[in-house]
């Protein structure tokens, strides 16, 4: 059963009514049996974004993915059988991406909807988006992801027998669609080339004011606390993705005027043809004078979110700028970390050394609560002096009074 795709077609994510899937995970010998079920349970959290119920996980540790059908046979039967005596199920996703040949082979052989990591990212970016930028952005990524997978996805229709003669329809219409795929792409770099074109002058305007980007792993709080320090009302839920447009609101901290903006939020295996399609969104992180890396300091691998954040920003020329680590969420760090049994002063000793050794891998850092505030004003003073020296720098020559 061949995967339908219509070309061009904007997408709004996945249908409304409840979809009720699998996950699947390969894991390969460089990955602990920590780290697997912590990747299966941030799939589980994209599969619930996008509006899905995980009834069902499966694992594979092989030496690395098989070309057919990317997991072994045997474990593509044992989910077939499963599949047969849950007839709600209808469709499967898998933690890493697919080939057009593998997702092809997977619908054969199990009947059902397949769906990888980076369709899975590009369903939720495409329910998510608001502004033309956004939808662009999400269209030309699809098409992106779509053309190296069309032959692939084709695999129906290509011929049976060679010769002259012998071309069936399937190359035929292979080629028609790389035509129009990449026609469309053509046409998306243009349109966003425009907007980018648009924003520059925008950013043009407001270029003499410090600009503080909030950066981070998705769904550490950063939404949450850009309305805390901007007194503003962006969106910001328990959600994956809840930010897709980078939002800049002027703030004011003891009358020195700074932008702050709230970008889309980073994840482990994040498609880099999305990378590429979100690059002039993420010029508000490149043109930014100070970072505000925000960590989610109560997830147990708070750690390995930091590193994808930083690779992230190595791959977009901004790991150099000054950096600001704020561990949010002390407050859920402490409910789910510390036993009832423990007395403050212990509770209080355990608390100083994670600081210490969090400052001695990161540097600077502050800990604070977007939720219930705590830190908030050590975390004004902290920015205020940094902006300060930003302006410093930038106008050494110049008393700014403000």
């Amino acid at each position: 059963m061949a995967k339908e795709w219509t070309l061009g077609e904007k997408t709004a994510g996945l249908k409304k009514e409840t979809e009720h899937a699998v996950l699947v995970s390969l894991i390969t010998p460089d990955v602990t049996e920590t780290q697997a079920h912590e990747y299966m349970d941030e799939l589980e959290f994209l599969a619930t974004t996008a509006g899905a119920v995980t009834v069902k996980r499966f694992t594979q540790r092989l030496q690395h993915p098989e070309h057919r059908t990317f997991i072994g046979s045997g474990k593509v039967k044992e989910i077939a059988q499963y599949l047969d005596w849950h007839e709600n199920i209808n469709m499967v996703i898998f933690d890493d991406d697919l080939s057009g040949k593998q997702t092809n082979n997977l619908e054969e052989a199990l009947k059902v909807k397949i769906v990888d990591r980076s369709t899975l990212i590009l369903d939720i970016f495409a329910n998510r988006a608001q502004t033309a930028q956004a939808k662009s952005q999400v269209e030309l990524a699809q098409m992106k992801y779509l053309l190296p997978r069309l032959r692939g996805l084709w695999t129906h229709l290509e011929r049976q027998r060679g010769g002259i003669g012998m071309r069936g329809p399937g190359e035929t219409q292979i080629e028609t669609d790389r035509r129009l795929v990449q026609y469309r792409i053509k046409v998306l770099e243009d349109k966003l080339k425009d907007i980018d074109r648009q924003s520059q002058t925008q950013r043009k305007t407001r270029a003499e004011l410090i600009r503080v980007a909030l950066v981070g792993y998705t769904n550490v709080g950063k939404s949450t606390l850009m309305n805390l320090i901007s007194k503003s009302d962006i969106l910001a839920e328990n959600k994956l993705f809840a930010t897709l447009d980078t939002t800049v609101r002027k703030v004011v901290f003891d009358s020195i005027p700074f932008l702050l903006s709230d970008t889309v939020g980073f994840i482990r295996k994040l498609p880099h043809h999305l990378v590429e399609s979100f690059k002039s969104t993420l010029d508000e992180v490149r043109e930014s004078d100070i970072l505000l890396h925000v960590v989610d300091v109560a997830h147990p691998q708070f750690e390995d979110h930091v590193r994808t954040v930083q690779q992230t920003l190595q791959e977009l020329g901004a790991a150099e700028k000054p950096t600001l680590m704020v561990f949010n969420k002390i407050d859920l760090y402490r409910e789910r970390w510390f036993d009832d049994l423990l007395d403050q002063n212990m509770r209080k000793e355990i608390e100083q050394d994670l600081r210490e050794r969090l400052r001695e891998t990161y540097g600077e850092n502050i800990f604070i609560s977007a939720q219930t505030k705590e830190g908030i004003e050590a975390l004004r003073d902290r920015m205020t002096r940094l902006i300060k020296e930003a302006y410093v720098i930038r106008y050494p020559h110049q008393a700014k009074a403000w």
